[in-house]
């Protein structure tokens, strides 16, 4: 009960406007000052915070893919997956989920991921009269792939808070990313095979691509789809660990966008690295807000407080899962996905291993959460994004993203009742019991 009374003066907190990370750090300062009458070493604590080896794959990761965007060695995605599946019912529904899991890959953002995307898909779908929910709903829900399809920089700084393994993490995330892709296309699938045919013979979907186009997109759009396979099958084999997966993949970028490319000019990398640092810094900001925030949950003894209200009552793992969830989804509801990482870790982590929940399970049900939040309004940044593209009403994309958030809802409940699904793959490294 102390934790949400917290947590609701938090939020109450920082709706007076402050930024986050300043919001985070004076308010468990000010809690701090009130509860212990100082402030301790506070200046030795947030250096130690954030000197870690794990967080120099942060700049890393988004200098790989700024280079990778600003070098437009991914313009070619979208056109390679639509030359692929064109002809099928809802083939530009799978182009569109189909591009936004590679990209997703490569870029770690979902906003990124949904405006990217969003900008080519959206207007072709229109154009060959796929239904609104449909264009609307995929590319809404393709776009939160962001953060689930490695590299995830919420993942990292999952694994940075909870004293985790980032590889397994990341190759945690990569069944279920692929098999959330694989709901999303069928449900595409089904929707559209229907729709078109409401829509009679005179329909005609984009006919069967040749073979020389299905070679020459390919040929186009290989060095994009080989990084996330260079980064993560470097991973997989033991040849580089996750920080220096990203610095290989920073330097992967730097070569296909300034040697294969040549659209990488010196202007150009200036900008990717002055993006890469500013975005860097403001994460790093609220990993040191957060960090403070986590100083003061235990100072206040709050997470044993949480192990002992779970052992009094005898707490089920399904049922504090299933409390955890919501609390997530409505803290989704005004906050964005790295507060919500950053202020929930510190306090859950000692209760999941009270209950034996491995942090890597519960970091990819984590993020599917949060994905759910990214499509759930009122701030719902993929849907903002979407609005930003077509201009349609907002209870309009509001409606086309809820059967997508339902099928994220059927993924987490698949992976809580078959756990190998996300950790299969890192058992197969020895990354995880």
């Amino acid at each position: 009960m102390t934790f949400l009374v917290i947590l609701a003066a938090l939020i109450a907190f920082l709706f007076l406007g402050m930024p986050m990370f300043a919001g985070m750090f004076v308010f468990s300062a000010a809690i701090m000052v009130v509860a212990k009458g100082t402030l301790g070493a506070m200046g030795e604590f947030v250096f130690g915070h954030v000197n870690a080896y794990l967080l120099v794959a942060i700049p890393l990761f988004m200098l790989m893919a700024e280079v990778m965007v600003k070098g437009r060695v991914v313009d070619d995605l979208y056109d390679t997956a639509h030359t692929l599946v064109r002809h099928l019912p809802g083939g530009l529904a799978i182009a569109t989920i189909a591009a936004c899991t590679v990209f997703a890959a490569i870029s770690g953002s979902s906003v990124a991921t949904a405006l990217t995307i969003g900008s080519i898909a959206i207007p072709q779908m229109l154009r060959y009269n796929y239904s609104r929910p449909t264009v609307f709903g995929s590319v809404a829900a393709g776009g939160t792939l962001g953060i689930l399809i490695p590299p995830s920089l919420p993942m990292v700084l999952y694994a940075f808070v909870a004293e985790t393994s980032i590889g397994a993490l990341f190759m945690a995330g990569v069944i279920p990313g692929i098999m959330l892709a694989a709901l999303f296309a069928f449900y595409a699938v089904i929707v559209e095979t229907n729709h078109q045919r409401s829509l009679g013979p005179d329909y005609r979907r984009p006919p069967r691509a040749s073979l020389p186009e299905i070679g020459s997109a390919l040929r186009k759009s290989a060095w994009a789809l080989t990084l996330p396979p260079f980064v993560l099958g470097g991973m997989y084999f033991g040849v580089f660990t996750a920080t220096e997966a990203a610095a290989m993949g920073a330097l992967y970028a730097l070569f296909v966008a300034g040697v294969v490319y040549r659209t990488l000019t010196l202007a150009s990398l200036v900008d990717c690295v002055l993006n890469a640092c500013r975005t860097s810094a403001m994460l790093l900001l609220i990993v040191i807000g957060a960090g403070v925030f986590g100083h003061m949950l235990t100072l206040l003894r709050i997470p044993q407080e949480m192990v002992e209200l779970v052992t009094r009552y005898d707490v089920s793992l399904y049922v504090f899962l299933g409390a955890v969830m919501v609390v997530l989804i409505l803290l989704g509801l005004v906050l964005e996905s790295l507060s919500i990482i950053l202020i929930t870790t510190p306090i859950l982590i000692p209760v999941l291993a009270h209950l034996g929940v491995d942090k890597v399970w519960y970091g990819v049900l984590l993020t599917i959460t949060l994905e759910m939040a990214l499509i759930s309004p009122p701030v719902a940044l993929n849907l903002v994004v979407i609005k930003s593209l077509t201009k349609a009403p907002s209870l309009e994309i509001d409606k086309a993203a809820v059967p997508y958030m339902l099928l994220m809802l059927l993924a987490i409940v698949l992976i809580i009742a078959f756990p190998d699904i996300a950790l299969w793959l890192p058992r197969t490294m020895n990354l995880v019991d």
